[in-house]
Order: C-alpha cells, then structure tokens, then sequence
C-alpha cells in the first residue's frame, strides 16, 4: 500500500443506468457504524497497514519505523517493535509466538517475539519492495509480497525459513486466503487479481478488473466464493474466486486503499482516504446494494476488521502545510501534524 496523503473532499463516481449489480449510494446520514473510541497513539511518522490479533487481543499498526501493538481490552499501547524502516504489513502466527513485518525501505523482514515484543534473530531478506503480507494457517506459511515485480518471499510461520519464492509478475496489494490452499491477490500495476497455490506456488488464475484500475483492498467471502477489490478510479470489483466472472461494478469514496468483508452483517467496507468508508451490502451472492458513504477522517485509507467484536478500525493524524516543491520533489506531500496520530474503532 502506499502512504498516501489526499487533500481533495469525497468524489464518487455514479455511473447512469444500471451495469453489472451497481446500486447509487444512501445518504451519509444513514450509516451502519458508528465512531466507538478514539485511540491516541502520538508520535511522528506515516502508516500503512494495521492488522487485529482476535486471539491475542491486540491491534498491530505500521508506524514510521515501528509498529505499535494496542491492548483491545485496555485501548492502550502496550508496546513497540522498533528499528522496522518503511514498515507496511504485520502479521502474527500465534501458535508458534512470533509476529512477521515487512519493511520496504531495506527490503527485510523483521520477526519478533508476541509476548516480549523483542526481534528475533537477524532481519530476513526478502523481494524488492516487501509491502503486503498474510499468514496462511492452511499452509503454514507467511507469504512477503512484492509490490515491484512480484517477487514474493515465503517463509515457514513457526520456524521463519524461507521455504521458496512465488513469481507472480506485478507488484501485488493486499492478498486472502481460503483456508483450503489457495491464495489471493491484488495485481496493482496490472489490474488484475490472481490466485495461486500456497503449496506449489504456481500461479493457476489471472481475472482482470476492467473496469477497475489499480486495485489496492481485497476483501473475501469463502462461503460465495466472492472477491472484493478494491481500485483507485473509485470503483469496487466483484469476482467469483473460481471462474473468473465478474460479479458487479460499485462506486466507492476517492483514495481508497483498503477493504473488509464481514460475513457476520455481509458487508463490504473500503476504507477511503479522501475521509468515508463506502459500506456495501451484499444482499446476494449476485446483487449488491452501496447503503452508505459515511465520515471518518481524511487520511483514514487503510481498515482492519475484528471478526470477534465487528468493530472497524482505521487509523490518521492531522496534516501540516507540503514544503515547498523542489527539483526532485515537486509534489511533496503534507507534513504529519506530531503526536496527532491516532486509532478510529467503529461499531455498531
């Protein structure tokens, strides 16, 4: 994912006429979560992913060059996993003890102790551009995706070896996973998502998401076979995971980045970072309602949902004047406001 910082207000995209399950949005006043808490974690620095340990009970987020771990229970930064430059994904395997977090500045992978919050071991190396990572319990298997050609690194989850590499041609976004071997992912430079086999690690299907581009979230249904990716020119793509078939076309909030499927209210939620979540209904396998375009924050771009409490948590801070432009950096970014960053939890 990228670490992006978006000034523009909402824009959706409303296409006329009916096209593949498109339904225009509700009002935002009819939204389906409401802010719960407001989680201050302070310090300086970008995000990207966070990640929700249901066992373990904690909230894992990407932070600069650390990864801050907040007690679910307590709402409160318990830890920090430091020295991981350019950090994007973390994931935990509980049963051996050991979380993995992919840093693309150095091209690592740091493992650490779940309990202690210490590193284990030496970094790992890994493909260009580490970005997007995902246990896979089926497996057994941590899989270190490339966002610059697809070079993805897998380790085994209990010991931290590597066990081979994937080729997967693109630079992959957020991936899923069956649980019955197959894996998924989003091909962001050639729009498309792609699955392949977590044992083998050949690649078996390439869908394109025309008329999606540059897909970034991936949400999943396993019962329906359904993949949700999420893409840049502001649209949600719907695929059957076994045919390639694409389901339905959706218009979603600007900077989006990230997405959930809760199979407990079927919805699919996209985290935008122009400041909205686009909450869509599944309301059958083949048809799917956009209920609403609700306010979170600007920057509020990446979302992991809890599939023991349902709550949705996104993460932003406040934003200070770009510097000025310069020859090798004409489009700088707005500076990050110190110690305003911080963890939004929705519920119902």
């Amino acid at each position: 994912m990228k670490y992006l910082l978006l000034a523009a207000p909402l824009a959706l995209s409303l296409a006329s006429g009916a096209a593949l399950g498109q339904t225009a949005p509700a009002a935002a006043g009819h939204a389906p979560y409401r802010l719960l808490n407001t989680i201050t974690i302070g310090g300086e620095g970008g995000w990207d992913y966070l990640n929700v340990d249901p066992a373990g009970k904690r909230l894992y987020l990407s932070h600069g060059t650390q990864v801050d771990v907040v007690d679910l229970a307590t709402r409160k930064v318990i830890g920090t996993i430091a020295n991981t430059p350019g950090v994007h994904g973390i994931d935990v395997v509980p049963s051996a003890n050991r979380g993995y977090i992919t840093c693309g500045r150095n091209n690592t992978c740091v493992v650490f102790d779940l309990t202690t919050f210490k590193t284990i071991g030496e970094p790992i190396p890994t493909g260009p551009k580490p970005d997007a990572l995902l246990y896979d319990a089926f497996s057994k298997r941590v899989f270190l995706f490339s966002n610059a050609g697809g070079k993805t690194t897998v380790l085994n989850g209990t010991t931290g070896a590597v066990e081979g590499t994937a080729e997967l041609e693109g630079d992959i976004e957020a991936p899923a996973t069956d649980g019955k071997g197959h894996i998924f992912a989003n091909v962001e430079n050639k729009s498309e998502v792609i699955e392949f086999d977590a044992k083998t690690l050949a690649v078996r299907l390439r869908h394109k998401l025309a008329p999606g581009e540059e897909p970034t979230g991936l949400g999943f249904d396993p019962k329906n076979n359904r993949l949700f990716s999420a893409c840049h020119n502001e649209k949600l793509i719907v695929t059957d995971s076994k045919t390639g078939k694409q389901i339905a076309v959706l218009p979603i909030g600007a900077g989006v980045d990230g997405a959930v499927f809760d199979p407990s209210t079927q919805n699919i939620v996209t985290s935008n970072g122009s400041g909205t979540f686009t909450v869509i209904h599944q309301d059958s396998p083949t048809k799917y309602t956009v209920v609403a375009n609700m306010p979170t924050a600007r920057g509020a771009r990446t979302i992991a949902l809890d599939p023991v409490s349902h709550h949705i948590f996104t993460c932003t801070a406040d934003y200070g004047p770009a510097p000025a432009a310069t020859t090798e950096n004409p489009h700088p970014r707005p500076s990050i406001v110190p110690g305003t960053f911080r963890v939004l939890e929705y519920g119902k």
